[in-house]
């Protein structure tokens, strides 16, 4: 009688405990489900969420923010490490806000990036 009410303690024990792991939620990341049909590059999307990481960061860092709705004129388009412009020795990157593109002023970089002709 012991060992039989021993068992079903434990089953329920057991049942309780799988009940409990299996319903915790867990947090991930943006799931994303594409087509099998459509072209993919995995590297292509490690690389560009690595990059906003990066800008997220660097952002994070700077003490004042400036926010321009559109740039000065003479602004030249610059590639590297990614997409900004440069404007009299300022910097600005565009950021999409509210379906509006705004630029925000970036710290200048050591090395001088090669211009992006549109």
């Amino acid at each position: 009688m012991f060992d039989l009410l021993r068992q079903k303690q434990v089953v329920l024990i057991c049942a309780a405990a799988i009940t409990y792991s299996v319903s915790v939620p867990t947090l991930a990341g943006q799931v994303v489900v594409r087509k099998s049909t459509e072209a993919f590059d995995a590297f292509a999307v490690r690389d560009q969420v690595l990059r906003e990481h990066e800008w997220q960061e660097a952002l994070r860092m700077q003490q004042q923010i400036n926010i321009l709705q559109s740039l000065p004129m003479g602004c030249m388009l610059m590639a590297r490490p990614y997409n900004y412009y440069s404007c009299g020795g300022n910097f600005y990157r565009p950021y999409q806000y509210q379906n509006e593109e705004i630029y925000i002023q970036i710290d200048p970089f050591d090395s001088e990036p090669l211009p992006l002709n549109k």
